[in-house]
């Protein structure tokens, strides 16, 4: 009956995931067991049913018997998405200090020494900020459903008719999807913190060293440095909510839209102002050799560095819109 997958559901979700299948075949014959010895001709199967899932309790409170001991920072429910989102997050930091530590051996090879020991040093820093950063991120969220279920004991008695319908398998969030993001904000991270000269045009001239023209003005990153941490952590933070929810519903949609919201204020913000980036770009491509002033390709590179921030604009809010939007009808049809 779909009452019955409806309360296996709402149990199983709540524990971690090695154990949900399992406890959902168990449940599932302890209810048709307790329906059985009840059964009689008097009441319909349904009312049985019923009455056996109201003595079994609210979902909440036997997915907590099942787990037995509560005393955690972050508990079943939450445990496998931490270790999801902390595996992605250290690995995606490892990997792009080793990209950044790759880029500055081969522009610069004869500081390949002081290169490796940055590395280290930035791995030995940023690894136990990140590996903080995630876990009170989780602790928050913990604590806040805490809160809720001490609300909830005050509540009217449970009934089954307030168990939601299991959700539609694909309206799943694919955990590719946030897993891709992620690694991609803490590599921007990583690049920002470490590497932001690198961020740019590379020049190639076998009789010179691999030179770089920066988009950013360098004189200038470290005013905006932290705004830009901001804005990436905002981003890490609407992807990692993803992860947690695994499946599109309007809470999400609503937290989504408000992250999109002031992440592209604060990037609208960020990008429109002048000293952001290099005043000599042209300049330093027309030194390079790389295009010629006056030139018809000199023109065509100046029309898009001039208006690359009006079109960075229109793309961030196209983003908004497609993925708010996407996400409110999936949150419908679940």
């Amino acid at each position: 009956m779909e009452v019955i997958e409806r309360y296996v559901y709402a149990v199983t979700q709540r524990l971690p995931e090695k154990q949900r299948e399992d406890i959902a075949i168990e449940l599932r014959g302890l209810i048709e067991d307790m329906v059985e010895e009840r059964s009689n001709h008097e009441s319909s199967k349904m009312e049985v049913v019923k009455e056996v899932l109201i003595e079994l309790g609210n979902p909440k409170e036997l997915a907590q018997r099942y787990r037995g001991v509560n005393n955690y920072l972050i508990g079943p429910e939450l445990f496998d998405s931490y270790l999801t989102v902390l595996k992605i997050v250290l690995f995606s930091l490892l990997g792009a200090m080793g990209i950044v530590f790759i880029i500055q051996s081969v522009v610069y090879p004869v500081g390949i020494l002081d290169h490796f020991i940055d590395f280290i040093v930035s791995i030995v820093s940023a690894g136990p900020s990140a590996f903080g950063w995630v876990t009170f991120v989780f602790m928050m969220v913990e604590y806040s459903n805490k809160d809720k279920a001490q609300d909830s004991k005050v509540e009217k008695q449970w009934e089954p008719s307030e168990l939601p319908p299991v959700p539609d398998p694909k309206l799943d969030i694919k955990r590719r999807e946030p897993i891709i993001s992620i690694v991609f904000y803490v590599f921007a991270m990583v690049l920002f913190l470490f590497s932001s000269n690198y961020f740019g045009v590379f020049v190639f001239n076998e009789e010179e060293p691999i030179r770089v023209i920066p988009f950013l003005n360098e004189n200038e990153i470290s005013t905006y440095l932290p705004f830009i941490l901001v804005i990436l952590g905002l981003s890490i933070a609407m992807e990692v909510l993803k992860i947690i929810f695994g499946k599109w519903n309007l809470k999400l949609v609503v937290f989504t839209f408000f992250i999109h919201l002031i992440t592209i204020i604060g990037i609208i913000i960020l990008i429109t102002q002048t000293s952001f980036w290099n005043p000599n770009f042209m300049m330093e491509l027309t030194e390079a050799g790389i295009v010629t002033k006056g030139s018809d390709g000199y023109q065509v590179i100046n029309q898009i560095w001039t208006h690359s921030t009006n079109w960075i604009i229109v793309i961030l809010i196209i983003g908004l819109v497609i993925d708010v939007v996407s996400g409110f009808v999936k949150s419908k049809k679940g």
